[in-house]
């Protein structure tokens, strides 16, 4: 797949901070169309926080995000409106709410933002939910759902209005191996098949690797790179090194070990 040049997500100098505390400096990154990025990121990486910055959630203390050309915290809050439209969003826990079936979390995006009369919505759900593997689960409530069918089902919201872009929190986290195997090759046939521009926020390596246009990888707050698979591969960065090596930082390690030599920690032999 060749991803186009023309940037469908452009983030320029975005810094937000929590109690005065620095979680993104000065992030500068684009997402060209029909692409994937993956975002990888330590713990405290400010994966999280950045990913809230770009679905709107949370508002950054400085920089812009700019989607499809629209300034998502810009003035003109009906281009926004119309924005959000085009927007998916998938998120870690699934959120589906859990006195709605499966189905019914589906129409959801459609009641709430088409006049399609009920029975179109129905072959839009219907469509959906096949896209996902989920046409026999349309009337489960997500308790009656496993792990990878919440997630599928949390895709196939977000997929409801056939958004241009789509953003996934931790999708494979907490699954099996063999689920979040099907769960990656799901998101390489939304963007094979549909063309999306896809944001994945994940710590897992091998899905990262599986999916991934490109990878930027976060390290306290800041874009330390970004590249294609192959190119973080050979990377002879240091931090890069460390994070597909899987090594604590020193100061890490340092702290643990101060921590098991803490009051009753000399009594050990």
């Amino acid at each position: 797949m060749s991803a186009g040049s023309e940037a469908a997500i452009r983030i320029e100098r975005l810094e937000k901070s929590y109690g005065g505390e620095p979680i993104l400096r000065g992030i500068d990154l684009a997402v060209h169309r029909g692409e994937i990025l993956v975002i990888l990121g330590a713990s405290g990486s400010g994966k999280s926080t950045l990913l809230r910055c770009l679905v709107g959630l949370e508002r950054p203390d400085a920089g812009t995000v700019r989607l499809s050309g629209v300034d998502l915290f810009g003035p003109d809050r009906k281009a926004v409106a119309r924005l959000r439209e085009r927007m998916g969003v998938a998120f870690q826990g699934g959120a589906l709410f859990g006195s709605m079936t499966v189905a019914e979390n589906v129409d959801l995006p459609l009641a709430e933002f088409t006049r399609l009369p009920e029975s179109t919505r129905r072959i839009v759900i219907d469509i959906k939910l096949a896209l996902v593997g989920l046409g026999h689960a349309r009337h489960l409530l997500p308790a009656e759902l496993s792990g990878g069918m919440v997630k599928r089902a949390a895709l196939a919201r977000a997929m409801a209005l056939d958004p241009e872009l789509l953003f996934c929190d931790e999708p494979s986290a907490g699954l099996d191996p063999i689920t979040s195997a099907g769960l990656d090759q799901l998101l390489l046939r939304l963007r094979d098949v549909f063309g999306v521009t896809l944001v994945v926020v994940t710590h897992e390596l091998q899905s990262a690797f599986t999916i991934a246009d490109r990878i930027a990888l976060l390290h306290r707050g800041t874009v330390r790179v970004v590249g294609t698979p192959a190119e973080l591969e050979a990377s002879d960065d240091p931090v890069v090194r460390r994070f597909l090596d899987r090594e604590p930082e020193e100061e890490t390690v340092e702290t643990g070990l101060l921590a098991s030599l803490g009051e009753g920690g000399g009594n050990h032999a």
